[in-house]
């Protein structure tokens, strides 16, 4: 499926006009799901990555970290939010990544042109405005990005609760090229 949510030709043609024309997005994409699941031949995968590594990436439409890194289904686990950055719970997941299913390397990806860098932290008070409740979490917006990667490198590096601290990488990649651009963590 792209990332478009598009469906997956089938024979009935009718069902499909019907599934792209009527409902919400998310009807649209269980039918979907139901066509992937007709084909699903991954039922004894295991849940440990075969190549050893999670990826942290930005939660971006535009960023496919599986086709920008070559892998496949089982290679790694990946770790998505907004902006890449590695919070309390990106560390939370690591940890059950590296300690419980064997990941001994991370790959961290930000993005050129990136909606983090334009928030502030001004967006946690306009939440609170709005709904009456400070929310919990920082924005963890971000004014250069290849700062932010090496912010992020160092906060994997330094967590006493990863065990392996030794094979992080950090990248931007770029929206309009597909490039990756590797981030010297020191500079």
């Amino acid at each position: 499926m792209s990332t478009s949510a598009h469906l997956p030709a089938e024979p009935n043609a009718a069902k499909t006009a019907e599934a792209r024309s009527g409902g919400t997005v998310t009807d649209r994409l269980v039918e979907a799901n139901r066509q992937y699941a007709a084909s699903f031949d991954n039922a004894g995968m295991d849940a440990r990555p075969v190549l050893h590594v999670a990826v942290v990436a930005c939660m971006d439409a535009r960023l496919d970290p599986h086709a920008a890194l070559g892998l496949e289904l089982g290679d790694c686990h990946t770790i998505r939010n907004a902006g890449g950055v590695v919070t309390d719970d990106v560390i939370r997941s690591l940890a059950i990544s590296q300690r419980a299913l064997g990941t001994r390397s991370v790959i961290l990806i930000h993005h050129t042109k990136c909606g983090m860098e334009g928030l502030t932290e001004d967006f946690r008070h306009e939440l609170e405005d709005e709904v009456g409740q400070r929310p919990s979490w920082a924005v963890e917006a971000f004014r250069d990005v290849d700062q932010d990667v090496r912010q992020s490198m160092q906060r994997v590096r330094t967590s006493p609760f990863l065990l392996h601290t030794d094979d992080v990488r950090g990248f931007v990649f770029d929206v309009t090229s597909g490039l990756l651009r590797e981030i010297d963590p020191v500079k």
